[in-house]
C-alpha cells in the first residue's frame, strides 16, 4: 500500500510539473542574443538589439512581431503558428518544424542550419 501511494504521488508531481512548464511559457520574450556558428563549433550566442518578441499563448498558438522562420532581428513582420510543450516544437505554415527549449526565463529557437544556429528570447 505504501509503495502504491508513493507512486500515485510521484505520478501527480509529474503531472503537475507539465502545468508549472505551461503556466512558465505563457509570457512575451524579447530576443536578447544569437548564435551563428561558423563552422568549428566555436560559436557563441552574441547580444543584439532588437525590438523582435515572441509570445506564447496559453490557447498553445504562438506569435512574433517579426519573421519566427528565421534569424533576422527585424520586428517588421507578423508571424504566427503553434507550439507543443509535447515535443517542444514551433509549427508555422511557412517553414518547418523549429525546436525550442525552455530554461527559466529564457526560450532558445533552434533554427534547421547545418551548422547550430540559435535565438536566445528573455521574458
Amino acid at each position: 500500500m505504501r509503495n502504491l501511494l508513493f507512486s500515485l504521488a510521484i505520478m501527480m508531481a509529474f503531472a503537475s510539473c507539465d502545468n508549472c512548464i505551461e503556466s512558465q511559457i505563457i509570457d512575451r520574450y524579447y530576443l536578447i542574443e544569437v548564435l551563428a556558428d561558423p563552422g568549428d563549433g566555436s560559436g557563441t550566442f552574441q547580444a543584439v538589439e532588437s525590438d523582435k518578441f515572441i509570445e506564447f499563448y496559453s490557447d498553445g498558438t504562438v506569435t512574433s512581431n517579426g519573421e519566427l522562420c528565421g534569424m533576422g532581428i527585424d520586428s517588421n513582420s507578423a508571424t504566427s503558428g503553434t507550439y507543443s510543450l509535447d515535443t517542444y516544437t514551433i509549427s508555422t505554415s511557412s517553414c518547418m518544424d523549429l525546436n525550442f527549449e525552455v530554461t527559466g526565463d529564457e526560450v532558445i529557437l533552434d533554427y534547421p542550419c547545418f551548422e547550430p544556429c540559435r535565438a536566445k528570447f528573455l521574458k
